[in-house]
């Protein structure tokens, strides 16, 4: 299976929500090993467990061990994903929340109880239920609860209150049960069997529409290309290109060192390659073409600098290479409007 993989959007709104809280920015993102020039395309993929390393040396760094339920809290998710416009376009709440289900792998790329949707509603004596069927959640609690206070809190900036009747968490008590009570309004319920939030069962038609219907389509048109992307990603080919972003600033972008992150042999990552019609001299040269054309267009870093992000230790030969991709030279793709 290939890698998990979070947004770039929902990295950054974490970062830019921590340095609020006290974190230096420059040590933080040091501490999490996250390239500043890629949190600046709202739409790219990071590793998951590069959030996981960001969310960790966050709360330390904020001294805030609560720092997820904040997150979840103060951060509205219209502002870090299309995801969160969306559900603001939508008509309902239930319309919003089956929105939220076929688009959340753009925020954060999860594995699902039986490989269905994130999110479930389920009925009992006491009320609706709305259950996070992520696999292994106890690895990692701080997405389990951003997640549920995003969805909670997110209603109540705009006029619509969700009165949470009860929360209950398969982690054990984190120590600061006084947080959770004070985010969802209720006391939390800790090792219990599933992660689950307890609502009144008329929620899902309560109105949401705060955007135009027109918004909706225009929306839902762009996150269906963006999922398509997502997909992709999942091939081979896919896999090595994240390598490959990764690496290409530290000049060993070799097939060597990429066949050893996925635990391949040379010859058989080349073997894969070349049963997706590709191969690795090509996936290669197609990336630092599509990454240059982004910094470049960008306009925050200089021809040069874009040289050394792509990989290039000679900007004479990147230049050679940016002409033979584009007929142009870098200087000139960079002073196009």
């Amino acid at each position: 299976m290939a890698e998990l993989t979070v947004g770039a959007g929902f990295v950054r709104g974490l970062l830019d929500f921590a340095v609020r809280r006290g974190a230096d920015r420059a040590a933080l993102a040091a501490d999490a090993g996250l390239d500043p020039d890629i949190l600046a395309d709202e739409d790219a993929r990071l590793p998951f467990r590069a959030y996981v390393d960001l969310m960790r040396a966050a709360k330390a760094l904020t001294g805030d061990p609560a720092l997820a339920l904040r997150y979840g809290q103060d951060v509205d998710v219209s502002d870090i994903s299309i995801v969160g416009l969306i559900g603001q376009a939508s008509a309902n709440a239930l319309e919003a929340f089956v929105q939220l289900n076929r688009y959340v792998p753009l925020i954060v790329e999860t594995e699902n109880e039986g490989g269905g949707d994130r999110f479930r509603m389920a009925m009992d004596a006491r009320g609706l239920w709305i259950v996070d069927a992520r696999l292994h959640a106890d690895d990692f609690p701080e997405l389990t609860e951003s997640a549920f206070a995003h969805i909670v809190c997110s209603p109540r900036r705009h006029g619509h209150a969700l009165p949470v009747k009860a929360v209950h968490l398969t982690h054990p008590d984190p120590g600061y049960g006084d947080v959770y009570e004070e985010v969802f309004g209720c006391p939390a319920t800790f090792g219990a069997d599933r992660n689950a939030f307890l609502i009144d069962p008329s929620w899902p038609q309560a109105p949401v529409q705060h955007l135009p219907r027109y918004a909706f389509d225009v929306l839902s048109d762009h996150a269906e290309s963006l999922l398509a992307s997502l997909a992709s990603s999942a091939t081979v080919r896919g896999v090595v290109e994240k390598h490959l972003a990764e690496m290409l600033h530290t000049g060993e972008a070799s097939v060597d060192a990429v066949a050893a992150r996925m635990a391949l042999s040379r010859q058989t990552l080349y073997r894969k390659l070349k049963a997706e019609g590709v191969t690795f001299e090509q996936v290669l040269d197609q990336l630092r073409e599509k990454l240059a054309l982004r910094y470049l267009k960008g306009r925050r870093v200089s021809v040069n600098e874009t040289a050394y992000l792509v990989g290039f230790s000679d900007p004479a030969a990147f230049s050679r290479a940016f002409k033979r991709w584009t007929g142009m030279s870098p200087r000139d793709a960079r002073s196009l409007d």
